[in-house]
């Protein structure tokens, strides 16, 4: 299996062998969606997906890393995507600021990484419970697409860790307002001393990425064999700095719009815009580096540029006039490729957007 090394091989890829599936798949559990008994559920589902459509599109793209079995690293992604997407709806718009309710949402994402794990009433410490088995749906989905790597063992291990830091982040972010600051303080000083230098928000904003787990999933789907070392490699490669780097975007170009919910944003917790652009620009710089010692390590650094192009071609950046003047800036860091996967980005989603 040969990973694109180009922006425009990759392009060709990601609208010839990714998007359809993505979507069709999409299609599918929009239906299953809009069966959901409880009127709540059923809207955070169904505003999940059409919302959220881009982060499934953009997950997915690890599954050129998946060879022959692209379509079952797919079904893969989309289902655990749109489980993340599906709760932090929930979490963000909730009628519970219950930590343990969060905490049992997401042991769903847990369950979805052990395909002979039990499911459960994972809103059992909320009102609406009634989903129709949505949820439970998208956890069976994930865990029969693992069925298909015979390494699991192997990658287990670094899929927990990766997943955990996730959930904890989301019951963190999700308290109520006021103890929402501390706890991350204080969970990020657990795990302070075997990170490289970075602050409270930069380590969130590393917990908050599902790209890792994409990453793992698909070359395992490709490559059964997958030793431990080789595992260990590829978390290493893509936590803390590319997860962080894509999580810092996804915050950029969300300002606005936190501010105006009272939403966190990681991105609120910088001296000034300079400090910013500067971090930004540091996370960029060390996740090229970490993901040189991968295997297509080429295609790991066309996604790191694809994340900064993508990104700030979001129609948001357009319409907030400080975050406009600094996108600017940072996809100048990209270089080339950046200013490639950009405007592929603002065409892409502006015939998207024409489309619905």
């Amino acid at each position: 299996m040969k990973a694109p090394k180009y922006p425009w091989t990759l392009m060709m890829k990601i609208y010839r062998d990714v998007l359809p599936e993505v979507n069709k798949q999409l299609k599918e559990w929009t239906a299953v969606a809009d069966q959901i008994p409880d009127p709540e559920l059923r809207k955070q589902a169904l505003d999940s997906i059409r919302t959220k459509t881009f982060h499934c599109e953009g997950g997915s793209i690890y599954s050129i890393l998946a060879g022959k079995e692209n379509k079952t690293a797919i079904q893969f992604i989309v289902a655990y995507q749109t489980i993340s997407d599906y709760l932090d709806n929930l979490c963000d718009r909730s009628t519970s600021l219950d930590p343990e309710d969060f905490r049992t949402l997401h042991k769903s994402m847990l369950d979805a990484l052990t395909p002979d794990a039990d499911t459960c009433n994972y809103y059992c410490k909320r009102e609406e419970q009634n989903d129709g088995g949505y949820l439970v749906k998208l956890v069976e989905a994930c865990q029969d697409a693992l069925k298909n790597v015979s390494d699991l063992q192997a990658i287990r291990p670094h899929l927990i860790e990766l997943c955990e830091y996730y959930c904890d982040l989301q019951v963190h972010k999700h308290v109520l307002k006021e103890e929402r600051v501390p706890r991350l303080k204080e969970w990020f000083e657990t795990h302070e001393q075997k990170l490289p230098k970075m602050s409270w928000n930069e380590f969130s904003a590393s917990a908050g990425s599902t790209l890792g787990i994409f990453c793992l999933v698909s070359y395992s789907l490709y490559n059964n064999g997958m030793t431990t070392e080789e595992a260990k490699k590829i978390k290493e490669g893509y936590f803390p700095y590319v997860q962080g780097l894509h999580i810092l975007l996804d915050y950029f170009v969300d300002q606005e719009e936190d501010r105006q919910e009272g939403d966190l944003n990681f991105c609120f917790y910088y001296r000034d815009e300079e400090e910013l652009a500067n971090r930004v620009g540091h996370f960029m710089k060390e996740a090229d580096r970490s993901v040189k010692r991968l295997p297509d390590s080429q295609f790991h650094r066309l996604i790191n540029k694809g994340l900064i192009g993508i990104y700030l071609a979001d129609r948001k950046v357009m319409q907030q006039k400080d975050v406009r003047s600094l996108a600017r800036k940072i996809i100048r860091f990209g270089g080339r490729a950046s200013f490639f996967f950009y405007f592929n980005g603002w065409f892409y989603r502006r015939l998207h957007r024409a489309s619905q």
